[in-house]
């Protein structure tokens, strides 16, 4: 068995417990909200049938995706559904034919992690129109329509990822008149992400604070939230500025080690701070190998059993609590977008090299052979 999917059944595995903590939707703390209404119980499935649901990914190119596509089936199996399982390879026209198969062969609910949150609506809409339960996976997807929107709170992530690197900069003493301005790059996200969009907003709040001391050499933005596409950009940024940066804020550990292969090959690997999203297995070690300078963790061993619960108590007419309507306008930081969506934002936690072993490896989230893959002995801590 490959490392990969060790650690795709050890995660399935480590989930079981926080399943039963979450059972009756015992979601994790959320600010006080009014009861979301008891939805309509979908139709039951004919006698000896299991009831249908099905699962949409954007891809599986990223790291998380297949991981949670483990254990949102695992869990959906355990309580007794049938699971149709679909991925997209981020091809939008793929996703909605794909969902709309879905509707076809009867499935009851969806879980939909969006590749383009305004082309699936599309889909969405007919699926809803037919009276299925849809259920947006940690990116948004653009319609009122949907049952319930879950996800991190993403905004958060942005701030986060900024104050990791000005903190590792120094940039509350950075001296203008000696060293110049501050000169940042910045890495979007995939465009048709619109959690890219609130990883920004959140960026920005921050750096916001060091205007006068940044100068934003490069902004631009990683379709598909492509390594290959990051590193080809940060080729392209050093060279146009000669190799003169000082920090990059890119929104996930893809995008950032795509980034940081082209820094290793300037030897700027290690120097410049960086930021990533998502405490990969690749992003740890790289943390713990002193390159990458911060990730986020948005744990899924939350979210995944949260979701299911959420689905599971929509499709059995219960009522779920936790839940909170924000605006598509606020979602979307476009107000010309209409309608509300009940929601659920889990935290996020900072991860850098001083608490990767407490954050990700004692707490299981990560494997310690995999985050400490090609550090020397002498230099790793004890196995937790």
């Amino acid at each position: 068995m490959s490392k990969k999917s060790l650690r795709i059944v050890m995660m399935a595995i480590g989930v079981i417990t926080i399943v039963s903590m979450l059972a009756g939707c015992a979601a994790p703390a959320a600010p006080a909200a009014p009861t979301a209404p008891a939805a309509p119980a979908a139709p039951a499935a004919p006698a000896g049938e299991k009831i249908k649901v099905g699962l949409s990914f954007s891809d599986f190119a990223t790291e998380r995706w297949k991981n949670e596509e483990v254990l949102l089936r695992k869990l959906l199996e355990d309580k007794g559904y049938e699971v149709l399982s679909q991925e997209a390879n981020h091809d939008v026209k793929a996703q909605n034919d794909q969902i709309d198969n879905m509707v076809s062969q009867g499935v009851k609910g969806l879980i939909v992690v969006a590749e383009d949150g305004d082309a699936v609506v599309t889909s969405v809409n007919k699926a809803a129109d037919a009276g299925v339960k849809v259920i947006a996976y940690d990116r948004l997807i653009k319609t009122p329509k949907i049952a319930a929107y879950l996800s991190f709170n993403n905004v958060e992530v942005g701030r986060q990822q900024a104050d990791g690197v000005m903190k590792a900069i120094g940039a509350d003493t950075w001296d203008v008149a000696k060293n110049g301005k501050i000169r940042l790059v910045k890495l979007g996200g995939s465009p048709t992400d619109n959690n890219a969009i609130l990883f920004r907003k959140g960026q920005d709040e921050v750096l916001a604070k060091y205007a006068d001391k940044i100068e934003v050499v490069a902004d631009q933005w990683v379709d598909n939230w492509d390594a290959a596409n990051a590193l080809k950009m940060m080729e392209n940024i050093l060279t146009a500025a000669g190799n003169d940066i000082d920090a990059v804020v890119a929104s996930n550990d893809g995008t950032a080690l795509g980034a940081l292969q082209a820094m290793k090959a300037q030897g700027l690997a290690g120097k410049v701070p960086i930021s990533g999203q998502d405490a990969t297995a690749d992003g740890s070690n790289s943390i713990v190998k002193g390159e990458l300078t911060v990730s986020i963790l948005k744990d899924i061993r939350k979210l995944s059993p949260l979701a299911v619960e959420t689905l599971d108590t929509i499709l059995k007419g219960g009522t779920v609590t936790g839940l909170k309507n924000y605006t598509m306008a606020e979602l979307t930081n476009d107000e010309t977008k209409t309608g509300e969506v009940p929601c659920l934002f889990l935290e996020v936690q900072q991860v850098n090299k001083d608490n990767v072993y407490d954050l990700v490896v004692k707490s299981g989230f990560q494997s310690y052979d995999d985050v400490y893959r090609d550090i020397p002995d002498a230099q790793k801590p004890p196995k937790p």
